[in-house]
């Protein structure tokens, strides 16, 4: 609790213009890439709607000229699906800042035991 009277959760989000708020992801899990805000919640979306797609997390990597790099973490449906599939859905469908620049393929992603994808261990 703030001196103010407020709680801090960590969950970063907006209110829309009919007064709604919209929880967008958690702060500590922002990627910052040229200084600009990349929620992993839009990216894992976009990438989740490609149909070879199962799950999907992403996360942010150190880069020596963005500050930070978008890496997104792939479990396979169509084991045919490539890394220039994956990178070719992105760019149809994000700014050029948002797109992954890495791919990594997982036969699994490590869940909470309520099933939450746990980024955390992935950055790890």
């Amino acid at each position: 609790m703030t001196p103010d009277g407020f709680f801090r959760t960590g969950d970063m989000g907006y209110m829309d213009a009919r007064g709604y708020t919209k929880i967008v992801d958690r702060k500590k899990d922002m990627i910052i890439v040229s200084g600009f805000n990349v929620y992993p919640n839009e990216i894992e979306e976009v990438a989740a709607m490609h149909a070879g797609i199962a799950e999907c997390a992403a996360i942010g990597v150190p880069d020596e000229h963005s500050g930070e790099a978008v890496k997104l973490f792939v479990v396979r449906k169509d084991a045919s699906v490539t890394e220039a599939d994956v990178k070719a859905h992105c760019a149809a469908n994000l700014t050029n800042y948002k797109r992954p620049r890495f791919i990594e393929f997982r036969e699994q992603l490590p869940k909470s035991n309520v099933g939450k994808i746990l980024r955390r261990e992935l950055r790890g």
